[in-house]
Parts: structure tokens; C-alpha cells; sequence
């Protein structure tokens, strides 16, 4: 099973922007000392209190040239947001910096608030990730390739450089809504999970779904699916549970907010419930959280629950959150990644 972290490049309360890119970093190199199979970027706009990584492209770029072992992944770049050549041309720029190291994850993100931003319609955001897929991959896989959209219209562009990879990196897809595991598992492709939203028990029948598209649409194999999960790894149980407690309950009660804020926004859609969901996760308790949300606990409490987890949703890989909530101290952050890596992660090879 593959392992990766799934790095915010948080800024924690008190921190320069400087800092923050400082400690972010100094986990980065301690990942690719510590054996680490991937390095998962985010991608986060306008955001000052939580993260400084809105260019995950050239963060990672930055990754390929302090490492030579760990992959880098994107998880995701948001691709509504993006103009499709440009994205083509930084993708498969790191493609060759990193020789062949990239991990493509993209996605459209939950959050409408990123697109007024950026002053696009969150409700055109299906169509718009559509036809900047398809672009990529043209652009990637043929020599000059012509595309007549909705959006964008190009004729005989040829993108330079194509990829390092053969014929472009592997693309993962973050799926949240019951259509879009439909959708994606008739497509054929690899897809990214969480529990921010929902909790682990929604992910069951989902899963079924996409893996019945996956099966009658008649690609091979079973679907490979990823899960980006908060994880704790502690000396002791009573460390595990308490020292990432506050930050914890600190990130959803903060994501609750922005996720109920959202729901009478532009574009957002009335059968995803955000003002419920939201209201949930602002009143959700610990106990809860610890059941459905995150794995937290000794190296084998962690092991165990993850090879649980493995076997119910059929994972091929995780990406383990380890600072949910900004505000864990940078040395227990190490202390987790350096623990996970020595003594949970040679439990799965």
C-alpha cells in the first residue's frame, strides 16, 4: 500500500508567511529521509490564516530538486481555475525536473468561495474540469492538437514540453458526491477520498458505486482508491489522543463554517446539504471524531486500524493528514511522521 502525507504547508497562529514555508519545508526533508512514499500537495487560495501553498506546482518543483527518491503528488490541482496550456506546460515541466516523480491529483473543490475569487462561476465548474481534462491529455499525448469547447478553443497548438512520463503522469481524481464516483469509475480512474464532509461509514456504498461503474464500463482491474485521512501517531495512547485534540476540533469547527457560509453561494448545489453538513461539523464532539474521522493512537493502534480500513474500502493508498488543524506543534508533527514512517509503514510492505 502506498503511503503518502498530505502537506497544507500550514501556517500556524503566530507565523510569518517566511516560516511557514520554513517548517513546511524542514517536514518535506524529513519525510524523504524517513522513506515516505509521496509528498501530497494542496491547493488553497486566499486563506491567510491556514496555509501559504496557493502555487503547488512550483512547491513542488521546489520538492524535486531537494529530493531524488519521494513521488509528488497534487492533491488536487483545481482545475476550473486553471488556463488548460499553462497547467500542461507547469505539469509537465515538474514531470521532468522531478524525472518522472509527479502524481497528477485533480479535482474541482468544494468551495465556491475560491471561485469568486478568482471570478469564475463555481456553477460552470463540472464543465469547465471537464474540458480541462481532455485538454491535458491532448495537449500531453499529441504532437499539435486542435479543441472547440464551451470554454476554450484552440487549433494546431503544439504544447512544449510533453511529458517526462509516458504518456503523461498518472491522474487521480477527488470524487465527494454520489454522481461523481459514478461518473469517474466509468471513466477508468484512480480516485482520492476523505472523511471532512462525510465519515468513513459513507465511503462504503460510494465506493460500490464507483466500482460497479468501474466494472460494467469494462476496464480492468478494480479501481484504485486513495484515502486522505487526519493521522496521530504517538508514543503513548493518552499522547495519541489528547496533543492533536485541539487543533483537531479547531479544523472542523472551522471547516463547518466556511461549509454552512458556502451553501447560499453562487453555483452550490441544494442536494449536497452544506448548511446541514456544516451545522454538523461545528457541533460535532471528539468521540465522534475519533470514531468516523481521523486514526489517531500507538504505531500499532495505527497500523491496525489502517490494515482495517485497507481490507473494508479496498485501499490502495493513504495520505495521512498530519497536522489537521494548523495548530500542533512542529516537533510533534516530526515526532508523528517520523513514527509512522519507522513503525507503521514497514507493517504494509
Amino acid at each position: 500500500m502506498e503511503f503518502g502525507m498530505f502537506h497544507e504547508f500550514q501556517r500556524r497562529p503566530g507565523q510569518t508567511e517566511a516560516d511557514a514555508f520554513t517548517e513546511s519545508f524542514q517536514l518535506v526533508d524529513a519525510a524523504e529521509t524517513a522513506g515516505l512514499d509521496v509528498m501530497w500537495l494542496a491547493e488553497l487560495h486566499t486563506a491567510p490564516e491556514r496555509s501559504v501553498l496557493a502555487a503547488p506546482l512550483t512547491i513542488a518543483s521546489a520538492i524535486a530538486m531537494r529530493t531524488k527518491r519521494m513521488k509528488i503528488g497534487i492533491a488536487v490541482q483545481v482545475l476550473p481555475l486553471c488556463h488548460p496550456l499553462r497547467i500542461a506546460e507547469e505539469a509537465a515541466t515538474v514531470d521532468h525536473i522531478s524525472h518522472g516523480r509527479l502524481i497528477f491529483g485533480i479535482g474541482r473543490s468544494g468551495f465556491p468561495r475560491t471561485y469568486q475569487a478568482y471570478g469564475i462561476s463555481y456553477a460552470e465548474s463540472r464543465e469547465r474540469f471537464a474540458e480541462v481534462t481532455e485538454i491535458l491529455k491532448r495537449a500531453w499525448t499529441q504532437e499539435t492538437f486542435s479543441f472547440h469547447g464551451q470554454f476554450y478553443n484552440f487549433d494546431n497548438v503544439c504544447l512544449v514540453p510533453k511529458p517526462y512520463q509516458a504518456p503523461y503522469p498518472e491522474l487521480r481524481v477527488a470524487v465527494n458526491s454520489p454522481d461523481t464516483f459514478q461518473q469517474t469509475g466509468e471513466q477508468g480512474m484512480p480516485i482520492f477520498v476523505a472523511t471532512r464532509l462525510g465519515d468513513l461509514n459513507e465511503l462504503v456504498p460510494n465506493l460500490r458505486v464507483y466500482r460497479e461503474a468501474w466494472a460494467a464500463a469494462g476496464h480492468p482491474g478494480n479501481g484504485k482508491v486513495y484515502l486522505r485521512v487526519p493521522v496521530y501517531v504517538a508514543e503513548t495512547e493518552r499522547q495519541a489522543r489528547e496533543e492533536p485534540q485541539e487543533s483537531v476540533m479547531h479544523f472542523f469547527k472551522y471547516l463547518g463554517e466556511r461549509i454552512e457560509a458556502s451553501a447560499a453561494l453562487e453555483g452550490a448545489r441544494a442536494i449536497e446539504n452544506r448548511a446541514e453538513r456544516g451545522a454538523r461539523l461545528m457541533s460535532i464532539d471528539y468521540e465522534e471524531v475519533m470514531r468516523s474521522k481521523i486514526v489517531v493512537g500507538t504505531p500499532a493502534m495505527v497500523a491496525d486500524r489502517l490494515a482495517a480500513l485497507r481490507e473494508e474500502l479496498g485501499l490502495s493508498g493513504i495520505l495521512a493528514e498530519l497536522n489537521c488543524g494548523m495548530r500542533i506543534p512542529h516537533g510533534q508533527v516530526e515526532n508523528s511522521l517520523r513514527m509512522m514512517c519507522e513503525q507503521v509503514i514497514p507493517r504494509f510492505r
